[in-house]
């Protein structure tokens, strides 16, 4: 039986609306960036001033998150790009590939903030706490506005996240380098400033693998987190008339927001092919959210199954027996 593509854009319906999100989210990150990467200078040379390492791990959050709002605005500028004959999904996925680079980057400035904090409990050094202070301040604001700017902004979108993320960790850093600075100034107790750089690196850490996660299980091109893939099959075989088993059934996400699916559909003879591929689409687009999917129908044995090379067979010959593949 021949491939039947036909392709039923009654589920490409919210593109419209993801298209909006992702110019809006493309401003917001730009304004982020910029106000980032103004203070980043500020708060560094404010921390070589002061000696104060919270600073200074601020700022090297600030320089990290500069960068990582840079590409997430190019992220979103490659998106919008129309496919090409070599990338024929379009350059959706660049978001995905920079929120996990985002996270990687992440994880090494946490590290490096950990080790010099180390080095400076081993040996002490002077803080002047009231530039400190000032600094910590400006740079509790400027995060702030940022963070509003991004709030605003498609949570759903893993490469939002990925910026949001970063800025929740400078202001975070922002606020423990005011506290340091506010026990420096009453107490005189320098360690509390390297003490408190690896607590919020340790915060970060945690958040910053759960989007790696994220962002990897989307590479892997694994079932988005909302859907259950042998649910969707049992849906299609009981709710579309004359559909016999679905099997060779891969759903996944190219972005985190568009989901995407390949079928195989065991039709029952006499069933009008293109009817029944054309009710799999709208159902999967209405019920599932599944924009895009491409059905082979099939009518008695499965056309792969003379394929002994092929890597699932084993596993999808079982399919013919009870089994949703």
């Amino acid at each position: 039986m021949a491939h039947t593509h036909s392709h039923d854009h009654s589920g490409h319906d919210h593109g419209s609306g993801a298209h909006v999100h992702g110019s809006t989210d493309k401003k917001r990150v730009l304004v982020a960036a910029c106000l980032t990467a103004g203070f980043m200078v500020a708060e560094a040379l404010g921390g070589l001033f002061t000696g104060s390492l919270a600073l200074l791990a601020d700022a090297g959050h600030m320089l990290a998150d500069a960068i990582a709002l840079g590409l997430a605005w190019y992220a979103f500028h490659l998106a919008g790009r129309p496919a090409t004959g070599q990338l024929t999904y379009g350059f959706g996925r660049v978001k995905t590939l920079v929120a996990y680079t985002n996270g990687i980057a992440i994880f090494i400035i946490a590290l490096w903030i950990v080790y010099e904090a180390w080095d400076r409990l081993l040996t002490p050094a002077p803080v002047l706490g009231g530039p400190m202070l000032v600094v910590a301040i400006l740079g509790l604001l400027v995060n702030l506005g940022s963070f509003l700017v991004l709030h605003g902004g498609d949570r759903e979108s893993l490469n939002m996240r990925g910026a949001i993320l970063h800025v929740l960790g400078d202001l975070l850093g922002s606020a423990a380098a005011i506290v340091a600075a506010l026990v420096i100034l009453a107490t005189g107790w320098t360690p509390i400033d390297p003490i408190l750089s690896v607590l919020v690196s340790l915060l970060i850490l945690s958040t910053a693998w759960s989007l790696m996660r994220a962002a990897a299980h989307v590479l892997l091109e694994g079932v988005p987190p909302t859907l259950d893939r042998d649910v969707v099959a049992k849906d299609l075989e009981t709710t579309i008339p004359g559909v016999r088993e679905v099997h060779h059934m891969h759903v996944w996400s190219l972005d985190g927001s568009s989901n995407m699916a390949t079928l195989h559909a065991c039709l029952d003879d006499g069933v009008d092919a293109h009817r029944a591929v054309s009710a799999i689409k709208k159902r999967l687009a209405s019920e599932h959210g599944i924009s895009h999917a491409t059905v082979e129908p099939e009518f008695g044995q499965c056309a792969d199954d003379s394929h002994d090379h092929d890597h699932e067979h084993e596993h999808d010959a079982a399919a013919h027996h009870g089994h949703h593949h």
